[in-house]
């Protein structure tokens, strides 16, 4: 169980860096895990500098010799926390080489004075040797700098254990001082970067509700906008035919407020089935001969919503972009793939559509059917015929991250 401490840590931390607030780097540093773990790191170097503080009060030099040390020792210790902090390894090698050659004239030269008494101060400079080059010359540099402390203190006449034992602290020390800071410059980036991974969960998902807002209304606001045109030109003539047409636009209003409900409620799942059945009558409707087939079994919930979404894509534009008079859809499978055509005669191959905000649908259904592994290709055939082809495996598809499992996610109850 937790205690309260480590639910108030955690009940910060949770609103500092929730989903959809995401805490920009200067945040990070104010976030509980990052403080705490530069304050652990703060009170080990304060520590170190308090434990060469005994050292050179009590080392029985003259006044001179304590006031030299006492100044040496913030300089010394802010030469580390520089070195310790965050970035400090981004730094260029050559300034890092001119700060570690101060940090080691300034710990070397007081050795004169204090001899053996000094290590604490040689254990800081292993560390920040450790912290700032690079591996095949930090670790034999550190041990070098461990086996220094052993030459004052043979010549102060220590024996060999205890001057072995100086060494080993010395060593120790700076595993100690480079630990942490690598464990607070872990904390910190691990805390940046779970940062920037949900705002990126936040790109994303408003790059899919753009995807899925388009699929969910474009085509029933295309249908409506067909439909109604009917209508105006059915009234003077056939009274009884528009107002079935205005019943159809009733009942389609009436299923966009229901898919936009069931977006909102996140059901997402289409039927391809229904929609050939829904794209024959809009076609019909329009004036265009439609020639369906389907020969399809059972399909798994997202195949088929994928597919159902490629099929109003395409219905949508043909209806907008096309003058075509023959329409054919086939939807079958066949040895575990299932495949979709719509083809249409009416494409003009220099239409270009000047709104700025067209040309999403096509590359958001390729989205979609790469997600499920499948393809999409579409283009004019030889024969002035426009061809689109879906094709997607019959079995369900891996969900392999949540980035995909997003794509995969059917267009919200409509397409468009």
């Amino acid at each position: 169980m937790m205690d309260s401490h480590d639910r108030s840590d955690s009940a910060d931390e949770s609103r500092g860096s929730r989903p959809g607030a995401v805490a920009p780097p200067a945040l990070v540093h104010r976030l509980p895990a990052p403080r705490i773990a530069r304050t652990v790191l703060g009170t080990a170097l304060l520590g170190y500098a308090l434990l060469a503080t005994t050292s050179i009060l009590t080392a029985g030099v003259s006044p001179a010799a304590e006031a030299t040390g006492l100044v040496l020792l913030p300089a010394l210790l802010a030469l580390q926390l520089l070195h310790c902090a965050a970035g400090g390894n981004r730094a260029s090698l050559r300034r890092n080489c001119l700060t570690l050659a101060l940090q080691a004239l300034l710990t070397y030269l007081p050795f004169l004075i204090f001899q053996a008494l000094w290590e604490t101060m040689a254990g800081c400079l292993a560390a920040s040797i450790l912290l700032l080059l690079p591996r095949r010359a930090a670790w034999p540099l550190c041990a070098t700098v461990g086996l220094s402390v052993l030459v004052p203190a043979l010549l102060q006449g220590r024996p060999l254990l205890q001057s072995v034992h100086l060494t080993q602290t010395t060593l120790l020390t700076g595993l100690v001082l480079y630990g942490l800071t690598r464990l607070t410059q872990l904390i910190t980036h691990l805390h940046t970067t779970r940062g920037e991974l949900a705002r990126q969960a936040v790109t994303g998902e408003r790059l899919r509700f753009a995807r899925d807002l388009h699929d969910l209304l474009g085509f029933s606001l295309s249908a409506i906008t067909l439909k109604s045109e009917l209508v105006h030109q059915l009234i003077p003539t056939q009274p009884t035919r528009a107002l079935k047409e205005l019943d159809d636009i009733l009942a389609i209003a009436g299923q966009s407020l229901t898919d936009v409900r069931k977006a909102a409620s996140g059901y997402r799942t289409l039927s391809l089935r229904q929609e050939i059945r829904t794209a024959q009558s809009m076609l019909h409707a329009a004036g265009i001969q439609v020639h369906t087939a389907c020969e399809l079994g059972a399909l798994p919930p997202l195949i088929d919503t994928a597919l159902a979404t490629t099929l109003r894509e395409a219905v949508t534009n043909l209806l907008r972009h096309s003058k075509a008079t023959h329409c054919r859809i086939k939807a079958a499978q066949h040895d575990g793939v299932i495949r979709l055509l719509v083809e249409n005669d009416g494409v003009d191959p220099a239409y270009h559509n000047p709104a700025p905000d067209s040309g999403n649908g096509l590359g958001n259904l390729r989205t979609r059917m790469t997600a499920i592994g499948g393809r999409l290709e579409s283009g004019l055939g030889k024969d002035g015929t426009f061809r689109l082809i879906a094709e997607a495996p019959a079995r369900k598809p891996p969900e392999t991250s949540p980035e995909s499992r997003d794509i995969m996610s059917p267009p919200n109850g409509s397409a468009a």
